[in-house]
């Protein structure tokens, strides 16, 4: 697998995992009735890298971004989403996903990681997440209305990007 910049040629298959997601309802606080044109609009929008994670026959398997998370004495911090497709689901793709986008952002300068709000509910997430450094450092009590069992927190986690060592000084 590799994981390059999405190109418009992506599209179809980013929509191909992004809009079951959102129809889905139950990860990101997007209008479950959103467009395609809308969803891809704000999947790879001007203001965000959006990536690609290939399998070797060509495949897309998940797609994520990343962003600035704030403007002015918040734009050292970054703000990732990330996408699997169903039937790569469970195969590391989203940690794939996550440990490049961390290099990523040290790469064009964040400091910091911040991912705003991380539906409770989604136990799949938060565990990646935690294992790979992030701590939970808030709450928005019954923030999330999840369409299946109702009103659920979202969590904002957060981790520094300690930049790596060098090779052979580690």
């Amino acid at each position: 697998m590799i994981i390059r910049p999405a190109t418009p040629a992506d599209h179809a298959s980013i929509s191909r995992i992004v809009l079951p997601v959102i129809r889905a309802g139950e990860t990101y606080a997007l209008d479950r009735g959103m467009s395609e044109e809308a969803a891809l609009a704000y999947w790879c929008g001007a203001d965000r890298f959006t990536s690609v994670a290939q399998a070797h026959d060509g495949a897309i398997l998940g797609t994520y971004y990343l962003r600035q998370n704030q403007q002015g004495g918040g734009a050292h911090v970054a703000n990732c989403g990330y996408m699997t497709a169903p039937d790569a689901t469970g195969k590391g793709i989203a940690r794939t996903m996550c440990l490049h986008s961390l290099s990523e952002a040290r790469r064009r300068g964040f400091r910091a990681m911040q991912f705003n709000f991380v539906v409770s509910s989604n136990t799949r997430a938060v565990g990646l997440w935690k294992s790979l450094g992030f701590a939970e450092v808030g709450c928005l009590p019954l923030a999330f209305d999840h369409p299946l069992l109702g009103f659920v927190d979202a969590l904002v986690m957060f981790r520094t990007l300690e930049m790596e060592p060098a090779p052979g000084t580690a």
